[in-house]
């Protein structure tokens, strides 16, 4: 069965791939801002968990969407991730100045990375079906990192562009002592909660390996 990944992030196609899974890929065409913005107007602040959960799913259907007028059939995978720590939700820092400062506030402490998730099975002769869920994993970092490894390691450029301004799979990942959940919900989406989506659409998680 094809698989098409709503996303560009090289992490989660990464995590498919290491998991037998070839998929296409799609850019979703949603401004995220905007969404929360509107969202957030009508019905308050969103919690870490449906702020995710709201992206993935508009991501996934932007996606899903345009790929059923083209024909396709298939598995649309969709996700959005944010780091949450003492209630404060912190995404991209975009800047070494916010990435060392993030570093300097996390050390020896424990985060919970959100990460939501949204699944839509297409077919040629059925109307697209969906299944969504959250998961969560807590993540503690190193207390006997050193102010020069945070600089070593921001000057990389790696935390920049990431969800809390950390990675567990790259060079981040010395730097993290503990991971309480799936450890893949920490590289980008968790394999063990697609699977348990993908099932809930009627698929085989083995009909999806397509990887040489």
């Amino acid at each position: 069965m094809r698989v098409l990944l709503a996303s560009t992030s090289p992490a989660r196609l990464m995590l498919l791939r290491q998991a037998g899974i070839e998929p296409e890929t799609l850019a979703p065409d949603v401004d995220e801002d905007e969404v929360i913005a509107a969202v957030e107007r009508v019905e308050g602040r969103l919690s870490p968990a449906e702020h995710v959960l709201l992206l993935a799913r508009r991501k996934a259907a932007d996606v899903a969407a345009r790929a059923a007028a083209d024909g396709f059939t298939g598995v649309v995978i969709g996700g959005d991730s944010m780091f949450e720590i003492d209630g404060t939700v912190l995404g991209k820092p975009h800047t070494p100045e916010v990435a060392t400062a993030r570093w300097h506030a996390m050390r020896g402490r424990t985060g919970v990375l959100h990460s939501g998730h949204s699944v839509f099975l297409l077919s040629a002769d059925a109307e697209p079906v969906e299944a969504h869920a959250v998961a969560e994993a807590s993540v503690s970092f190193a207390a006997d990192m050193t102010d020069a490894e945070i600089d070593a390691y921001v000057a990389t450029g790696e935390p920049l562009h990431v969800a809390g301004a950390f990675t567990i799979d790259s060079l981040g990942g010395p730097f993290i002592e503990r991971v309480d959940g799936d450890p893949s919900t920490v590289v980008g989406m968790s394999l063990s909660t697609i699977r348990r989506l993908v099932g809930e659409l009627g698929v085989a998680w083995p009909s999806l390996w397509n990887a040489s």
